[in-house]
């Protein structure tokens, strides 16, 4: 039951000392001119293999045309969008077991440790800036010691490890609204109590993790072809509930657009326009309390979902949740 997933993940954990110094050591929290919005992205997230992304659901060129979208449409100048590191072995370290990244073929190596590195470095901007957005990561189904669903890389896990340690935190709430269910941080942080999750989720499609289920602090569970108006007013009565149950410092916000009507694997049928309120709900619940939020754009398997994405970060901007423009001008 539930004590052995416990023990299972406390067996792959490393020594506290250790991690400790790893995270110290890691060259990942880069200081960012107050020139830079905090938007992280970099081309090595666009990935191709070979040919396969084709035949394959996700759409690999998906972040790249987020920031297309905002550069071209004059609402974020090019040269204002923070480039990450790559996280190297040692940063990886901080939650992976040797074991598990051993056990990595190379080709799933390629881009998402990059966007490890990203979601890391937008925590701690969250924290300076009052809100970061990571365009890509959000792996929610990679745990400590087992990938899934496309995940690679725990980015979620690590980058509240790195958090708790460099910024001096004890408190961090997920707001998951991929369509899926988030079981890999849920594992990862099993009746760890600095850490609260919301999590509304189409029950009836992968991962159908029900130990994970036991560790979910709030969790809603929504059918499929569940429609935008229902899916709203689910979500309002779920942050109130959040916030009076729990007070973070840092929310990490992982805003999959597999909600999306017609999207092949999420089997919800939320409107573009429902995406863009959705997340506008929860800026304004982690403004109106004054508590940094970061968000990471998660899985979305159609090809309107970058367009989608940059229609909401606009969107946010005309709502004065966050302010692309610089902070120096």
């Amino acid at each position: 039951m539930a004590s052995s997933a416990s023990s299972a993940a406390a067996a792959a954990t490393p020594p506290e000392p250790l991690r400790r110094d790893r995270i110290l050591s890691s060259k990942l929290y880069l200081d960012v001119p107050g020139s830079k919005a905090p938007v992280v992205y970099s081309p090595a997230y666009d990935i191709a293999f070979l040919g396969i992304e084709k035949l394959h659901p996700f759409d690999s060129s998906k972040w790249g045309r987020i920031c297309k979208f905002l550069t071209k449409e004059g609402h974020l100048e090019k040269n204002r969008v923070v480039e990450p590191l790559e996280a190297t072995k040692e940063d990886l370290l901080v939650v992976h077991s040797e074991s598990y990244l051993n056990s990595l073929k190379s080709s799933l190596k390629v881009a998402s440790i990059v966007e490890v590195g990203g979601s890391i470095l937008s925590a701690k901007l969250a924290l300076e800036r009052g809100w970061a957005i990571n365009v890509g990561g959000g792996f929610h189904h990679c745990s400590a010691e087992e990938g899934g669903g496309f995940c690679a890389y725990a980015d979620i896990s690590l980058c509240i490890q790195f958090a708790f340690v460099r910024l001096n935190i004890s408190r961090v709430m997920i707001i998951d609204l991929d369509a899926h269910q988030g079981n890999g941080h849920e594992k990862d942080f099993a009746n760890d109590g600095r850490v609260y999750t919301l999590d509304m989720y189409n029950a009836g499609i992968y991962p159908y993790d029900h130990v994970a289920k036991r560790y979910i602090d709030q969790k809603i569970e929504l059918v499929s072809g569940t429609k935008t108006e229902d899916y709203l007013d689910q979500l309002d009565k779920a942050l109130k509930v959040a916030e009076s149950r729990f007070q973070p410092q840092l929310i990490v916000y992982n805003a999959g657009t597999d909600i999306l009507d017609g999207d092949p694997l999420g089997r919800l049928k939320i409107s573009p326009q429902g995406v863009v309120i959705r997340d506008e709900k929860v800026f304004r619940f982690a403004k109106d309390q004054n508590i940094p939020l970061l968000m990471l754009t998660s899985g979305g398997y159609m090809k309107s979902s970058a367009r989608v994405i940059a229609d909401s970060i606009i969107n946010l901007s005309n709502k004065n949740l966050i302010e692309l423009g610089s902070q120096l001008g």
